[in-house]
């Protein structure tokens, strides 16, 4: 036997079933629980071969794993499953009809066709489904988890991953959060042997993956996968046990996968003998022999629960493959991308001006003088005290305030449970953030720059960015980002990275420009339901200064300001580049520039952008992000393709160098665009 089929192979073929205090109810609702799937799955596969189903992903041999875990824990305890779980489905008692509308891809279904297999969730049954980028998913279990610890509520939240995805990075930022924060999370590694056709020895070096957790802090135990009585029995005293003292725990499942990782790619890759030596040890005929010799059940009652199963499923099945395929809705597929947000809005008082798009006008005019990081803290603070349920999370924010020292004092007024310092694990926090919102909290998740966002890149674009589209679940999630360049930082503090999440729908973006403006928008955020990227410019936090209200106000987002009225040219920019345009529109006052500032940059103002084409007809968009790719194409092509017969020049495009940022100060001056400004303007104004 070689090291990879000795590795897999199952320790022993029999089970020994411990039935403990368990009740012969309990014994019999743990193989029905077992039966059902088997059965949904046996019906699949058939489907499969009639060409009536387009994919499958089989848990055939470890139910016992799905069902077990699941039925030891509360109804009401969110469970994070995987794609072979369909045991956590079945157990939570999910309508068959919709279910299999979601496995069939029609309207009827969970996601409205919008995802396939088990890729939704569904809050009523306290499920939140995967995504493919596997990982994820033991993240959001950690931040439900964090809601039950804030809220007191004595509850577990539970996470399944597979061994190969335990090579994930995700996987280390979850349990090590959870660890640290001591959260009352079960996270369970199905371990079938095969990741795909990748082996355990080409996986891990470790003999065991449980033996990960002494490595967190956290308890760890491997369990026999297949035998149903040890999985229920050992996750529900555990869980018994988080309940009172939270803390998290890492337990291995040993199982074996009966089937291809999905049903096209085979099993050819499998030894044969591992099929025979697990197929010896298949979960429900074990199980069942053993509740028969026990006389728990007899045939005649598995033969009543098999028909009846059978009856439900056909039914099932038959009304949703006569449902008909899913009608596009074009204006609902759009409208579907956003959670739906109707923004507070109060009246405006008459000592109030209206120039900034207000939603919640502030209480009086009274204003003091503020640097834009000041504003951003005053927002912060305001809505802390606005939303109790406001949580912010982010690398030094609490004791130390921050590196830009924006929540300074924030831990001593808030207190440690609502202002945390984050291990260094980016994406873990942005997915703990997603798994408050499903709780119903709001998150802010500063990064430390903005150029570390990039190791909670997946996250954001997939998990927050698209869960309400998916399955209607909003992410009450503001990620904050200190950007920019004009600081001496080098490549890796400096870099404009606001378009690639203006290519991502079901974010928001927005990047304000000046004092006023940040408070009220980042107030905006905060109070929007959706995932927002919030951008501030580091080198504006000290050197731009207003007087802003003191009091709480919002402005809206979505919405551009006129900086400046002319008629002789237009420059459309934001961030930095406002300030910019405005200083170059003061040193050369005989050239009349109306400068805009969109503010928000996903979705953008067409509006305020169309009138200002047809004000002026000569347009520069300007932006510190590099030229290629940046948002000013995108803004270009749009006043092509609209307002193509209101220009008097080709719309021109400036933005920093298509390079690196660079550290020296004479080199990032000549990377920024602020240098070619005025040979751009004298080229567009005569033109």
């Amino acid at each position: 036997m070689t090291e990879d089929i000795a590795k897999a192979a199952p320790t022993s073929l029999n089970m020994t079933y411990n039935r403990g205090s368990l009740t012969d109810e309990t014994l019999i609702a743990l193989y029905k629980g077992m039966l059902q799937p088997r059965m949904i799955e046996e019906k699949m596969l058939l489907l499969l071969r009639k060409g009536q189903v387009s994919k499958w992903f089989s848990g055939i041999g470890q139910e016992a794993i799905s069902v077990g875990a699941t039925m030891a824990l509360h109804e009401d305890e969110y469970i994070m499953p995987l794609h072979r779980n369909l045991g956590v489905f079945t157990s939570r008692g999910v309508d068959l009809h919709k279910l299999f509308g979601q496995l069939q891809g029609k309207t009827s279904g969970y996601s409205q066709a919008r995802e396939r297999s088990f890729h939704f969730g569904i809050n009523q049954h306290h499920i939140v489904g995967m995504i493919s980028h596997l990982g994820p998913q033991l993240s959001v279990a950690a931040g439900v988890a964090l809601a039950y610890k804030l809220g007191k509520e004595k509850k577990v939240s539970m996470a399944f991953t597979g061994e190969g995805g335990t090579s994930e990075g995700e996987f280390h930022e979850a349990l090590n959060t959870a660890a640290v924060w001591k959260l009352p999370v079960i996270f369970i590694i199905e371990n079938n042997g095969y990741g795909l056709s990748t082996t355990t020895s080409e996986q891990y070096a470790c003999k065991d993956l449980v033996d990960r957790a002494i490595g967190y802090g956290m308890p760890g135990y491997k369990i026999d996968g297949n035998n149903i009585l040890e999985v229920h029995n050992t996750i529900k005293s555990l869980a018994e046990k988080m309940r009172e003292h939270p803390e998290p725990v890492l337990i291995e499942c040993m199982t074996f996968r009966m089937r291809g990782h999905e049903e096209a790619s085979g099993t050819k890759y499998v030894p044969k003998e591992l099929f025979d030596l697990w197929g010896k040890k298949d979960p429900l005929e074990q199980y069942e022999r053993w509740l028969l010799n026990e006389k728990i059940i007899d045939q005649p009652t598995i033969k009543s629960l098999r028909d009846s199963y059978s009856v439900d499923i056909n039914k099932a099945l038959e009304d949703i493959l006569a449902e008909p395929a899913p009608v596009p809705d074009t204006a609902k597929e759009i409208r579907d991308v956003y959670a739906p947000f109707v923004p507070n809005k109060n009246l405006s008082p008459s000592s109030i001006d209206d120039t900034h798009n207000f939603n919640i006008y502030p209480a009086t005019s009274s204003k003091t003088k503020k640097r834009l990081v000041d504003s951003v803290s005053d927002s912060l603070r305001q809505s802390m005290k606005k939303y109790p349920n406001l949580i912010l999370m982010g690398q030094d924010i609490a004791e130390y305030g921050g590196v830009f020292k924006v929540t300074e004092g924030f831990l001593e007024e808030f207190g440690k449970d609502r202002v945390r310092n984050t291990t260094l694990c980016e994406s873990a926090i942005v997915g703990i953030g997603l798994g408050l919102s499903i709780k119903k909290y709001k998150a802010m998740v500063e990064m430390q720059f903005a150029d570390f966002v990039t190791v909670g890149f997946n996250q954001i674009v997939n998990n927050l960015a698209k869960i309400y589209y998916r399955w209607g679940q909003n992410a009450d999630v503001v990620v904050r980002m200190p950007t920019g360049a004009g600081v001496g930082a080098g490549p890796f503090h400096s870099q404009s990275n606001e378009a690639w999440f203006t290519h991502v729908p079901g974010l928001k973006v927005v990047y304000p420009s000046s004092p006023m403006d940040a408070k009220g928008l980042l107030n905006a955020a905060i109070e929007d339901p959706n995932p927002v990227m919030f951008f501030e410019h580091k080198a504006l936090y000290r050197s731009v200064s207003e007087e802003i209200y003191d009091d709480y106000y919002t402005i809206e987002i979505g919405k551009g300001r006129r900086v400046i009225s002319g008629n002789d040219l237009s420059i459309i920019t934001y961030g930095a580049g406002v300030v910019w345009a405005v200083e170059y529109a003061e040193q050369n006052p005989d050239i009349n520039i109306d400068i805009i500032d969109l503010r928000t940059l996903l979705p953008w103002d067409k509006d305020i952008v169309l009138e200002t084409v047809k004000k002026t007809g000569k347009v520069l968009v300007l932006h510190e992000d590099t030229l290629t790719g940046g948002i000013g194409g995108e803004i270009a092509a749009w006043i092509g393709e609209n307002a193509f017969e209101y220009l008097d020049a080709p719309v021109r495009r400036l933005g920093s160098l298509d390079t690196p940022v660079p550290f020296a100060p004479e080199l990032e001056e000549n990377f920024l665009p602020v240098g070619r400004l005025g040979k751009i303007v004298d080229e567009l104004m005569n033109y």
